[in-house]
């Protein structure tokens, strides 16, 4: 039995990489997907757009609209000299947020009086608009400081980020990738296999070999496993070399979870392709899947925001429990133990995904 299952697999992967067109799905778009995932979807906000209204000018004013253009969340775009003009360039989104200085605000700084700035936002992005607030209300409270402005409150309030003290969201994104990518490429290469056995009509040929339906099954579903372990390495690779993400905890424990999250993700593809008559078909059945999956896993919204209906669905979903265990690994080297917890829903579904897509195949084969 062993014999006749690597002889399919090893079918099943000479076939995949024979075929110029799997080649290139099989190894550029996860290329592609690193890189546009941790350069271009970040939630790091850099150089947006400001406008500067100074009516004062005064030598602090000025030192004010210096720390706001040294910043590197902001980039002067517009002088505006007007609250016609500040509407119009808010409006046309040629800036995101317009700072006006008063013209008391450097005799307001020397007398020693409260000094008022306003920031106007462009609240129509609004993720932006908290993020812009927040970097804003920083740069003035270091401003008040240096000119002498600012009072020593009873509390002081000292922020240390875990985990991710420079808060960079390649930090966030990449691990969760490793989760997402890996499990994608699992079910699309697992859809596709019967799916071409039956479009290049082939499929009564493999209906008459010795192999029995568990048999095809493993032999099926392997060579979409191991595509998808090969690409959650080649993220964990980039991630580790080239964007520098630290990896606190054990590689051999993530590699280990990864291979037990793949028998998932051939699963799921295996039921797919015995649903589906064409690859075609089949790439849109896992593009139906996996939507909501990917959606529903916390990988781009937080699933404490979820309802409370979605949040239950959720916790049948292999890549919120996988998101988790490579976070944890790589950004708080989290415990054995935990990640051994963790990892219980996903076995339980792909177990329960695995029995289904054996009785699917051998529906199929029938």
């Amino acid at each position: 039995m062993l014999g006749r299952i690597l002889a399919l697999i090893v079918k099943e992967l000479m076939g995949l990489w024979k075929d110029r067109k799997t080649r290139f799905v099989i190894l550029i778009p996860p290329l592609v997907q690193v890189l546009v995932f941790a350069y271009a979807a970040t939630y790091d906000v850099k150089n947006v757009p400001l406008g500067i209204w100074n009516e004062d000018g005064g030598a602090q004013a000025a030192e004010l609209v210096r720390r706001f253009a040294g910043s590197p969340a902001f980039l002067p775009a517009a002088l505006i000299e007007s609250p016609a003009e500040a509407r119009r360039a808010l409006d046309s989104r040629r800036v995101a947020a317009v700072l006006h200085i008063p013209e008391r605000f450097s005799a307001d700084i020397l007398a020693r009086r409260p000094a008022a700035v306003q920031l106007l936002i462009d609240g129509r992005r609004s993720n932006t608009a908290l993020l812009v607030n927040g970097y804003a209300t920083t740069i003035l409270a270091d401003a008040a400081e240096n000119l002498g402005v600012a009072q020593t409150p009873p509390i002081v309030l000292q922020v240390r980020d875990w985990f991710n003290p420079t808060l960079e969201s390649q930090w966030f994104i990449l691990p969760g990738l490793v989760a997402v990518l890996s499990l994608l490429m699992a079910m699309l290469v697992s859809a596709l296999s019967l799916a071409r056995e039956r479009e290049l009509g082939t499929f009564e040929q493999l209906l008459v070999t010795p192999l029995q339906p568990f048999e095809i099954l493993v032999g099926k579903a392997v060579p979409g496993m191991v595509v998808g372990f090969i690409n959650a390495n080649i993220v964990v690779l980039a991630a580790l070399f080239w964007f520098r993400v630290p990896l606190q905890g054990s590689l051999p424990l993530l590699e280990s979870m990864l291979l037990l999250y793949m028998v998932t993700g051939g699963a799921i593809g295996l039921v797919i392709s015995s649903l589906t008559a064409t690859q075609q078909q089949a790439m849109l059945g896992v593009f139906v899947i996996a939507s909501p999956m990917v959606v529903l896993s916390g990988y781009a919204a937080p699933v404490a925001n979820m309802p409370a209906a979605a949040e239950i669905v959720g916790r049948l979903d292999p890549i919120r429990w996988m998101l988790v265990i490579t976070r944890g690994i790589f950004l708080q080297d989290m415990a054995p133990a935990l990640v051994l917890q963790t990892a219980v829903p996903i076995a339980l579904v792909g177990f329960l995904v695995f029995l289904l897509a054996w009785v699917a195949v051998r529906r199929a084969l029938r």
